[in-house]
């Protein structure tokens, strides 16, 4: 499985406002595919889903969530999909959660 980066939920520009934001990367490969990173960011104590962004591939996702209210705790998952074996088998890995109060 490709080893793989979630960044912690972190304050960055979006738009001339402030938003919430987390990254998932594919840092390096051990024999296998990348074809998906999911990076999602939500609020602690929230019903809902939060935001998530996907990539296909080899790319970063990465997922803005706003508004931003300081103070609060952010809470940031992810899940990686990559093919692997022979013959190639799709494995995903989940990640986090991540929390930061900012």
């Amino acid at each position: 499985m490709n080893r793989l980066y979630l960044s912690p939920p972190h304050v960055g520009p979006l738009g001339g406002a402030n938003a919430v934001t987390a990254t998932l990367s594919p840092a390096s490969c051990d024999r296998s595919v990348a074809y998906l990173t999911v990076a999602c960011v939500q609020l602690q104590g929230s019903d809902g889903p939060g935001q998530c962004q996907q990539q296909n591939g080899i790319l970063t996702a990465q997922v803005f969530y706003q508004p931003y209210r300081p103070g609060t705790t952010y809470i940031a998952t992810g899940r990686g999909c990559a093919n692997t074996g022979n013959p190639p088998q799709p494995v995903c890995q989940p990640l986090g959660p991540l929390t930061a109060t900012l």
